[in-house]
């Protein structure tokens, strides 16, 4: 199996890199593959001759989404359109990965691959976009919906991973104010990619939701991280219209990965204990 990937340089991308290792026909950031652009999409993929090409780009700043929406439209929807087209040309499986914002967080249970999203946001509006021009490509698809991812190395746009911006601050000795209700399930990269490859290589098809096991609120997770590292800090609790966030969030975004364990894969670890694995590397 030859497998490109594009978004090499975020958690997740650089997750598949270090899992797939000679099975990598081609990998690359933003720097070596505008994904906005058709045809430097379509020569990259031809050149690479893959059997699957996997989407590990986004644009993911959800709050800037919402005056920078045609930028985001562009990496979240038209990317994966360039890329499945490229994909189908090829005679490739693609790949992509979305994202749990696709929801409006009301259902009140965990959500099923057949729910109907509904996005609060410009982010999630973009990312709900990219799963349908995916899945309207004309060739055979994957798309894997996710929550929170989280590993080391996350996205400079960002500060890097919500775990590696918790910790530096309370290192700096600053006031840390995280949402308490805003519930999701925390999921680790190299995690998720494992479950990638092995939804690839089972040869599954259509819409899968992967996520760590359990759930936490934001400042849960900030909590537990910070008690992980062994770093002492108070992390004050608020609400999110505390924070008056230009792009509005789901209150709950968990997703059941129950489609995904009805093929006898394994589910993934408790979000914590994968937290306490990054933690002591």
């Amino acid at each position: 199996m030859r497998v490109f990937v594009a978004g090499s340089q975020g958690q997740l991308g650089s997750a598949l890199v270090h899992l797939l290792k000679d099975r990598v026909a081609w990998s690359g950031g933003r720097e070596a593959l505008d994904v906005r652009d058709a045809q430097a999409v379509r020569d990259a993929v031809r050149a690479a001759g893959p059997d699957v090409v996997i989407n590990a780009t986004a644009f993911n700043k959800v709050d800037a989404a919402e005056t920078e929406t045609v930028e985001a439209l562009a990496v979240n929807a038209a990317g994966p359109w360039h890329l499945a087209r490229a994909a189908r040309e090829a005679g490739a499986l693609m790949v992509h990965v979305s994202t749990d914002y696709v929801f409006d967080g009301t259902k009140g249970g965990p959500y099923e691959e057949d729910d109907v999203p509904r996005p609060l946001s410009a982010y999630g509006v973009s990312k709900l976009a990219g799963e349908m021009m995916v899945a309207a490509s004309g060739g055979p698809s994957l798309i894997v919906r996710t929550s929170a991812v989280f590993a080391s190395g996350g996205s400079r746009g960002k500060g890097g991973s919500f775990v590696e911006r918790i910790l530096a601050r309370a290192r700096a000795g600053e006031p840390l104010r995280v949402v308490d209700d805003q519930v999701l399930s925390p999921t680790y990269a190299p995690d998720l990619a494992a479950a990638i490859v092995t939804l690839v290589e089972s040869g599954a098809r259509g819409l899968f939701h992967v996520t760590g096991s359990g759930s936490t609120s934001w400042h849960g997770f900030a909590v537990a991280a910070l008690r992980r590292a062994g770093v002492e800090a108070k992390v004050q609790a608020v609400k999110a219209r505390d924070f008056a966030a230009p792009a509005a969030r789901p209150a709950y975004s968990v997703l059941s990965n129950r489609r995904y364990l009805s093929l006898g894969l394994p589910a993934l670890r408790e979000w914590e204990a994968a937290l306490a694995d990054l933690l002591a590397r």
